[in-house]
Order: C-alpha cells, then sequence, then structure tokens
C-alpha cells in the first residue's frame, strides 16, 4: 500500500483520535481488555506525531507517536488502521521514527510493549529491537514503566533498537 509519512497537521487530531480507537479495537478481539483512554490526551502529550497518509490523499491511516526519554527517542504510540493492517504502514511508521531519531542524533528508539501479542512485542524484535531489563532502565523510563501499571493486562516488555551512527 503507498502511503506517505508526515508530521501531524492541525486538521488531523479527529482522524488521529479515531485510527487510534480502531486500532485499539485489536486488542480485543485477542482478548485483552484495556482501560479507557483519550487518544487526544496522548496526542497532546506526545513532542511529535507522525501520521501515514493513504492513497486517497488526506486520509490518516495511521500514527506514531514520540518523545525523549532518558535521551532516546521513546515511541509512546504506534497505531495502524485495521482496515489496512498488513500492508506495511505500520513499518513505514516504525521507519520513518527511526530514521528522525538518527537524523536528530539519539542514539537509540525506546518502547514499552506487550511482549507476546504478535503485532506487539514479536513484531518490533523482527525490526531490530531487543527487551531491556529493569538494569538498563534510566529514572524516566523506570517511571514510564510505573505509570503504565494500570494497562499491564498481560506481560510487557521494555525494548530498544540502538541506532548506527549514533
Amino acid at each position: 500500500m503507498q502511503v506517505r509519512v508526515r508530521g501531524m497537521r492541525a486538521g488531523d487530531g479527529a482522524a488521529v483520535a479515531a485510527v487510534a480507537r480502531a486500532a485499539g479495537t485489536l486488542f480485543a478481539d485477542a482478548g485483552l481488555v484495556l482501560p479507557p483512554d483519550d487518544p487526544a490526551e496522548m496526542v497532546a502529550c506526545a513532542e511529535r506525531v507522525l501520521v501515514a497518509e493513504g492513497p486517497a490523499a488526506g486520509r490518516v491511516v495511521g500514527l506514531a507517536a514520540t518523545g525523549t526519554v532518558d535521551g532516546a527517542l521513546h515511541l509512546e504510540e504506534l497505531a495502524v488502521d485495521p482496515a489496512v493492517g498488513r500492508r506495511g504502514v505500520g513499518s513505514r511508521l516504525l521507519a520513518k521514527v527511526c530514521g528522525c531519531a538518527l537524523e536528530e542524533g539519539f542514539p537509540a528508539v525506546t518502547l514499552t510493549t506487550f511482549r507476546d501479542v504478535p503485532w506487539n512485542g514479536p513484531w518490533y524484535a523482527r525490526r531490530g529491537f531487543r527487551e531491556v531489563g529493569g538494569a538498563e532502565w534510566g529514572p524516566q523510563l523506570r517511571r514510564v514503566w510505573e505509570q503504565e501499571a494500570q494497562i499491564r493486562v498481560a506481560p510487557r516488555v521494555v525494548m530498544r533498537r540502538g541506532l548506527r551512527g549514533a
């Protein structure tokens, strides 16, 4: 699927929230009941939000929200509209996140995710991320982990991908 990844624009808010909510339904389909959240809050707190725009110009089909945690670019959320899932949209977004991190001089990209959900931990592992234990966490990453306590409805992990040249 042809997508273009770009920065979020002021008028993208409703579409980004809709993609985040739609992607969240996949967890229920996998038997995980997550506490309700507000995608608008996540977007407002993110330092950067990238969107994947589908072939129909302006149609947001995915998002990647990032921040900075312990000197690394931290992927707070990556979501793809299930209607276009398994077509490379998530991979394209992740590649752009890693490319931006490298361009900006970050040494790594970090994230937290469900360890065993196929489109979470295993998916990131196939893209060069590795699990990191608590001994490798900085104070900010530890706070992220503690703040996510309510969504640990299944085993979660912290993952990191080092970036070449950084």
